[in-house]
C-alpha cells in the first residue's frame, strides 16, 4: 500500500507542477526504485583443499630473503550476481601495489571503464602486463616510487604479470553491474539494493572456480546465503 501511494505522488507531481518539481519527481522515484532492492547478507567458510595443488606461478616466490606476510586467502574471493542485467556504472578507483615481490592485493573486482593504478613500492623495476582476452595490455618496466594505470573497459577477467618476475601475479575481475563485492577478513558479505526477484549468486576463486546458489530477493528485506570454498593448503 505505501509503495503505490508512492507511485501516485510522483505521477501527481510529473503531471501537475512545473519543471522543478517535475525533477523533484525524477529524483524521487530513483530514490523510491533503490529502496525497494532486497540486501543480501552471508558469510563465506574457507575449508581445506584435497591436495589441490597451486596454479603455477600464482603463489610461489623465487627471490631470496624474508617471504612478505601471505595475504589473507579470503580477500581472493568474489562474490557477485551472474544473471542480473548490465547498468551504468561510474568508474571505480583501485590500486594494486608490487610490494615484496608480489601484487597487493592479489585481487580486485570493478566496474566496467574503471581505472587501477599500480603503483611500485619495491626497489627495484617492475612492469605489469596482461595477455587476456579482450584485455591485453603491457605498461612496460617503471622504477621504484613511480605508478602506472590501465582502464578496463570490458566485463570479464583480467590476468595480470610481471615479465621480470614470473611468479607474481594478479587477477582482476570487472563487472557489467554494480552488484558484487570482495568479503571482508572474517568472511563476512553484504550487497545492497538487489533488484527483487530470483537471483543466481555466485562465490569465485581463483583455484576452484564458482560456487552457485539461487536466492529469492524481496525488496526491503534481507536474504542470507553462506558459501563454503574448499581453497586452503594444510598450513594456511
Amino acid at each position: 500500500m505505501m509503495l503505490r501511494a508512492s507511485v501516485a505522488v510522483v505521477v501527481a507531481l510529473t503531471l501537475c507542477v512545473g519543471p522543478a518539481a517535475s525533477a523533484y519527481a525524477r529524483r524521487y522515484a530513483s530514490e523510491l526504485r533503490r529502496q525497494s532492492g532486497g540486501r543480501v547478507t552471508g558469510t563465506v567458510k574457507l575449508t581445506l583443499a584435497n591436495s589441490a595443488p597451486s596454479p603455477a606461478g600464482v603463489y610461489e616466490r623465487r627471490a631470496v630473503g624474508p617471504r612478505p606476510r601471505a595475504q589473507p586467502e579470503i580477500k581472493s574471493v568474489v562474490i557477485f550476481f551472474s544473471d542480473l542485467p548490465a547498468t551504468k556504472n561510474a568508474p571505480m578507483q583501485a590500486s594494486i601495489a608490487q610490494k615484496d615481490e608480489q601484487f597487493a592485493p592479489h585481487l580486485v573486482a570493478v566496474t566496467a571503464g574503471s581505472k587501477v593504478a599500480f603503483p611500485n613500492e619495491d626497489p627495484f623495476f617492475h612492469n605489469v602486463f596482461s595477455l587476456s582476452r579482450g584485455a591485453g595490455f603491457n605498461l612496460g618496466r617503471y622504477p621504484s616510487g613511480s605508478s602506472r594505470s590501465q582502464t578496463f573497459t570490458r566485463p570479464g577477467m583480467v590476468k595480470v604479470f610481471c615479465e621480470i618476475h614470473s611468479h607474481m601475479s594478479a587477477v582482476i575481475r570487472v563487472f557489467e553491474h554494480g552488484w558484487f563485492t570482495v568479503p571482508n577478513e572474517d568472511g563476512t558479505f553484504a550487497i545492497d539494493n538487489v533488484p527483487p526477484g530470483d537471483h543466481t549468486v555466485v562465490a569465485w576463486h581463483e583455484r576452484i572456480g564458482e560456487r552457485r546458489d539461487r536466492v529469492t530477493i524481496r525488496a526491503g528485506a534481507d536474504t542470507q546465503i553462506n558459501f563454503t570454498l574448499p581453497v586452503l593448503e594444510p598450513g594456511q
